[in-house]
């Protein structure tokens, strides 16, 4: 999943992502009690699922309000970069749980498929599981809303965990189903296995943009391509060079080189700065910029001329 681009300030995005987390721990809450009675008078394996991922999903939640507690801190003397990898590191924790979850669960289910175990009270289990649907697309409309402003990555991570409880509640409704009403012996742990491998391509896909972050992975290439797009309608700029861009949490950062012509001076190519800096706070908010000024044919200390990316050659 990409990542969304904040429309909030940093005092706006903090205070949503910590609604998003406090809602997200009410709503595990809320289902942790519900399935716990319905997997005690059920004997569902793909319900005992359920709860144990909606047990993880509490414990997630927990994380990510931490996570995202932590990224809207201000920098600091040790965090002159802020803290926004704390969001990375709330979402890795969760892929770990829902990894665990999904173990777990397999186990579960084959140890049950051995032993021939049948459900009972299987319409206790299918109220349950509707109510549990209920309470989770509520919380997820709340989430893409907050995901929409702020572009929290952890928060983001909770999103797709929660998307996917929705297909677990269908698959647990349909186990019930199965093998109480229809007479399908097996159906049940049949279903806990299928519900075990979602999670762990939920748990998969997840981690992807959290290693991202933490390894300072590139903008994708249509942003950096509008971002450059931004640069070269500066009529000072001869050329750019030695582009570098990451993400940490709802942060932006990028660093670059420009060429000016080599007869101007110092405070006119500050007031070209400021400038540059002004056009393209406009069109991306809330970045971190930092301009390194060279006079127009520098060469690097190994006597190479640098790639200039205006002209559309590779970045150094």
């Amino acid at each position: 999943m990409s990542a969304a681009h904040p429309t909030a300030s940093k005092a706006d995005s903090g205070s949503l992502n910590r609604s998003a987390a406090m809602a997200s721990i009410s709503v595990a809450l809320f289902l942790v009690l519900l399935k716990a009675w319905a997997a005690w008078s059920t004997g569902s394996t793909a319900m005992l699922g359920s709860l144990a991922d909606t047990m993880l999903d509490l414990i997630a939640s927990l994380a990510t309000l931490a996570g995202v507690w932590i990224a809207a801190q201000p920098e600091d003397d040790k965090h002159r970069f802020g803290h926004g990898k704390a969001e990375a590191l709330a979402a890795m924790f969760q892929v770990v749980l829902i990894s665990i979850s999904a173990l777990g669960l397999a186990f579960r289910a084959i140890g049950q498929l051995i032993a021939g175990s049948r459900v009972e009270a299987a319409g206790d289990g299918i109220g349950v599981s509707v109510a549990a649907m209920v309470a989770t697309l509520a919380l997820i409309s709340w989430q893409r809303h907050v995901i929409a402003r702020t572009g929290s990555l952890a928060i983001s991570t909770d999103h797709v965990h929660y998307q996917s409880d929705l297909l677990l509640n269908l698959a647990v409704i349909a186990a019930l189903a199965l093998d109480h009403y229809a007479g399908l012996a097996g159906a049940d742990p049949a279903f806990g296995l299928l519900i075990s491998a979602w999670l762990g391509w939920g748990a998969w896909k997840a981690s992807h943009r959290a290693i991202d972050e933490l390894m300072d992975k590139e903008w994708p290439a249509e942003r950096k391509a509008r971002f450059i797009a931004v640069l070269g309608r500066h009529p000072e700029l001869r050329g750019i060079h030695d582009l570098r861009t990451r993400t940490a949490g709802n942060r932006d950062f990028v660093q670059f080189h420009v060429w000016v012509d080599p007869d101007m001076t110092v405070r006119t190519a500050h007031k070209v700065m400021d400038d540059i800096e002004a056009r393209l706070l406009a069109e991306f908010p809330g970045i971190e910029i930092l301009i390194h000024t060279d006079p127009d044919g520098l060469v690097d200390e190994r006597g190479a001329a640098a790639r200039n990316v205006l002209a559309g050659e590779t970045p150094a």
